[in-house]
């Protein structure tokens, strides 16, 4: 069961990614820009579950707490 857990919160938090990665370049936004690259990426290095849930959570809220 946690290669499909994987499989699923990747293909979630990237999607998530490039959602931010376009905002970002369309408005010219780094903190948005960075979150998405950062969130298409890291799904490649973390190998557990809950570590994938957690860096893709902090990820994802980073850009709503720091406004650049």
């Amino acid at each position: 069961m946690g290669d499909e857990a994987e499989l699923l919160w990747g293909v979630l938090f990237s999607s998530l990614g490039l959602g931010y990665f376009i905002y970002g370049k369309k408005q010219g936004a780094v903190v948005p820009l960075l979150c998405g690259l950062a969130l298409m990426v890291y799904p490649y290095f973390v190998a557990s579950v809950i570590g994938l849930v957690l860096v893709g959570v902090a990820l994802t809220a980073i850009p709503y707490f720091f406004r650049l």
